[in-house]
């Protein structure tokens, strides 16, 4: 006469619940020294520089020692300085109205490229936003480039032409000859499609005749 016995025993359950964790996927010291190698290479410090007429003084060399290359617009002077500036770092380069026949077969007139993802376009004398010359401005309205670089005036010049969306730089004049006070170099960083870090360097040009011609100035901005 047993019934079946039966439990008041409900199933078990438990407030524990499923574990997570605020880990993030790990990344090993090679994915992180590709990702920095791929910024590195989309990062690149250029050296502007014009109208040296044939002289170069060593402060170039000092203030570009870290730039990864050279653009010059025109009027080197002489092939000597050409071949030294192209031995020292990597060379882009257009000729300007003074120079002679050997440096018309090794540059160009005009010179456009890709640096990064900006566009540049360079031209010995091709104006300013504002006052192009006629070959700049064609040479603007054919290439759309971001930057614009330009030589010839020995006026040093960073100016944004709002309605072409175009940077200009004219870099104005590293050697002795012609009217300026003094001779400057610029510097910028190109990291993607972006231009920035932009050094003017100013230095004397007559060094060492007691004027103080090792000075320079180094003048930082966007």
């Amino acid at each position: 006469n047993h019934e079946p016995r039966t439990t008041n025993h409900e199933p078990r359950t438990t407030n524990h619940e499923p574990r997570t964790t605020n880990h993030e996927p790990r990344t090993t010291n090679r994915q992180q020294s590709t990702d920095n190698q791929k910024y590195l290479i989309r990062l690149k410090r250029i050296g502007l520089i014009s109208d040296t007429h044939g002289w170069l003084d060593e402060a170039v060399f000092h203030h570009f020692k870290d730039v990864d290359e050279i653009w010059h617009a025109g009027d080197f002077g002489s092939l000597e300085l050409a071949s030294k500036l192209a031995a020292f770092k990597p060379l882009k380069a257009v000729y300007g109205n003074i120079d002679g026949p050997e440096l018309r077969h090794l540059y160009p007139e005009t010179l456009s490229w890709t640096c990064e993802d900006v566009k540049v376009a360079m031209i010995h004398i091709g104006g300013y936003p504002g006052k192009y010359s006629k070959e700049g401005k064609a040479l603007i309205l054919e290439e759309k480039p971001q930057l614009f670089i330009t030589g010839h005036s020995h006026i040093l010049k960073i100016q944004y032409d709002q309605s072409l969306r175009c940077l200009h730089i004219n870099p104005g004049a590293a050697g002795k000859q012609g009217w300026h006070k003094v001779c400057t170099l610029v510097r910028i960083t190109i990291d993607q499609a972006d231009i920035r870090d932009a050094d003017v360097i100013e230095f004397n040009k007559n060094p060492g005749n007691g004027d103080g011609g090792e000075r320079w100035e180094v003048r930082g901005g966007r």
